[in-house]
């Protein structure tokens, strides 16, 4: 089980430790291919995933309900812990509410589950993707106007992918192929990526992050023990939901924080300290997952 579970982790880390050394060694600038990956990779993979013909977007409604109440309660109890902390909620409740689902979460689940497990993870990343662009961005910025949420090219995507999966419509076959093979792209490019974007995160509040990179996955596995209660899913999609509830905190925390100017400098030490924890916390969910 042990030497599975360093199988699935370690290709993960491996292209995200690289990225790390390259920026650190490098310093390339990667803005272009970073907006490349969020306007036009994601999206063609969350499209291809979710418009596919085999993805019956039915199926996974229950699994959606159920990411929706994790995150949602990811963030009920964000905003008591700040609260009780003394820290400002703002700062606190997006990183412990929104995790890393799109550049760990999705390669994970893939490498963990196999290729049947990409549409389901998508869904997660899809419904978490939804509500981080609209309730995270308004929490930072009450003046957001939401109407234009559907320019997100991600959450337009989501959009685009749900309504022809919903309509039973098959997209040209060698169309097809050409977005998914956009989509290839993205989810290396999202692990490396990430460990060039930790670079510029700094250990600020050590003992803060390290209190929130254990708390993220530990209270998030217990909200999908909760959950799965109430919801039933398939095992598969069980063993998905609850690697997701241990993920740690997305990279994309700190990029609103910098943009609201919310703390930026902490948050970035949130993430940055809680994704070099998942590195112990991950195996708690895989181990339950696999045995």
């Amino acid at each position: 089980m042990l030497i599975r579970i360093v199988s699935i982790l370690f290709p993960l880390f491996a292209i995200a430790a690289l990225g790390y050394l390259v920026g650190r060694r490098l310093k390339p600038d990667l803005s272009h291919a970073n907006r490349l990956n969020m306007d036009v990779f994601v999206p063609a993979l969350v499209f291809a995933a979710l418009a596919s013909r085999e993805t019956r977007i039915g199926d996974y409604l229950p699994l959606a309900a159920a990411t929706l109440l994790v995150v949602i309660g990811s963030g009920l109890l964000a905003w008591a812990f700040a609260r009780a902390a003394g820290q400002s909620t703002r700062t606190l409740v997006p990183p412990l509410m929104f995790n890393n689902s799109g550049n760990l979460g999705i390669p994970l689940a893939v490498l963990a589950f196999g290729d049947a497990a990409l549409a389901p993870a998508v869904v997660t990343f899809a419904v978490s993707n939804l509500l981080h662009f609209s309730f995270g961005a308004w929490l930072l910025d009450h003046n957001i106007r939401l109407r234009n949420l559907w320019r997100v090219p991600s959450v337009a995507a989501t959009i685009a992918g749900v309504a022809l999966g919903l309509s039973g419509i098959e997209l040209w076959p060698p169309l097809m192929v050409a977005v998914k093979m956009l989509g290839d792209i993205a989810i290396p490019l999202m692990l490396f990526a990430l460990g060039v974007r930790l670079t510029d995160s700094r250990l600020g509040a050590i003992g803060l992050g390290v209190l929130t990179g254990i708390l993220r996955p530990l209270a998030g596995m217990a909200l999908v023990w909760a959950v799965l209660l109430l919801i039933d899913l398939p095992p598969q999609e069980r063993a998905l939901l609850m690697v997701f509830g241990a993920l740690p905190p997305a990279v994309l925390n700190y990029i609103f924080a910098e943009r609201y100017r919310q703390e930026p400098e902490k948050v970035a030490s949130l993430v940055l300290v809680g994704n070099l924890l998942s590195l112990a916390m991950l195996p708690i969910p895989l181990a339950l997952a696999l045995d």
